[in-house]
């Protein structure tokens, strides 16, 4: 019964990164700005969360200091966002999930800075490796270098709000943490666009194909995903999970080139760097793995 239910969770998990996957994929349906489109999708997911946490909890209480603090988290989730989808905006799917594989890189950075611990010369390998793959994917080709400085930085600002996440996971239940980084993230972009002159009460006017793709995005690979994803991590262990994660590019890839053809078809040092960059984190993932169990042992 065990192994049925330890099946069951790693088909769901990979189900789930093929969701996430889809995330590029509807940033480049959804034919409104980055801007407005990460409003509707903080709104949706909020929405959706709250409903979820009154059902589950019937409490939405959190400390005010907790509260603050991951309202701000929430904010620098905004920012990512806007710079993800104008990645795809300005360019296409492949470069902006493939820039979120220098993740890696900063995580190597920021951890030593932020949770204090030591730095590793195996990440620090891996971050060379990582910005070696990202030179052979442009291969000197610089029509797509908004994509790839705005996908770079994006990839910044999510290991960011990673780490930032992991401390307060012991001290917030992880459905509340994301629902108000959502409510932060959404107010975040009200202020943005309040003080923004190129922005009307207009531009929220979205077209039904784009209400769908928004609730799609917002209901279904924000809310629905995390909700489950966090159900089927009680029965995998880390490794498999972090496995399927380092698969979502390839989801993506695979995804972008089957729906928008031609226009997500890239040269073959594009491809060559997008495996090395997958290679490396899942070889960083698999030696994790096994400096676990030694110290298990």
């Amino acid at each position: 019964m065990r192994n049925f239910i330890q099946k069951y969770s790693l088909l769901t998990i990979h189900l789930i990164v093929v969701l996430l996957g889809l995330t590029g994929v509807l940033g480049k349906l959804i034919d409104t700005g980055s801007t407005v489109l990460v409003w509707y999708r903080m709104l949706i997911a909020f929405l959706f969360l709250v409903v979820y946490i009154y059902f589950k909890s019937n409490s939405l209480r959190v400390s005010k200091k907790h509260f603050i603090q991951i309202i701000g988290i929430g904010c620098i989730v905004a920012a990512h966002w806007l710079l993800f989808f104008e990645s795809i905006k300005v360019s296409n799917v492949s470069v902006a999930v493939v820039c979120m594989g220098t993740s890696s890189l900063f995580s190597s950075i920021l951890e030593p800075l932020i949770i204090k611990r030591k730095i590793y010369l195996r990440e620090i390998i891996l971050a060379i490796l990582v910005l070696i793959a990202i030179g052979i994917a442009m291969n000197a080709d610089f029509s797509y270098v908004k994509g790839y400085v705005y996908g770079i930085t994006a990839a910044f600002l999510a290991t960011l709000f990673t780490i930032l996440n992991a401390m307060y996971v012991d001290k917030v239940e992880s459905e509340k943490i994301t629902s108000i980084e959502m409510l932060g993230g959404f107010l975040f972009v009200c202020i943005y666009m309040l003080f923004s002159n190129s922005f009307s009460l207009a531009d929220l006017v979205i077209s039904w194909n784009d209400i769908l793709y928004l609730t799609i995005l917002g209901g279904i690979c924000t809310s629905f995903a995390f909700v489950v994803s966090v159900e089927v991590m009680k029965f995998l262990s880390p490794y498999n999970v972090i496995m399927a994660v380092n698969l979502e590019p390839v989801y993506s890839i695979l995804l972008a080139l089957v729906l928008f053809g031609e226009s997500e078809s890239m040269n073959f040092s594009f491809y060559l760097g997008a495996v090395l960059i997958i290679g490396a984190v899942s070889l960083d993932a698999y030696i994790k793995k096994q400096e676990d169990k030694k110290s298990i042992k």
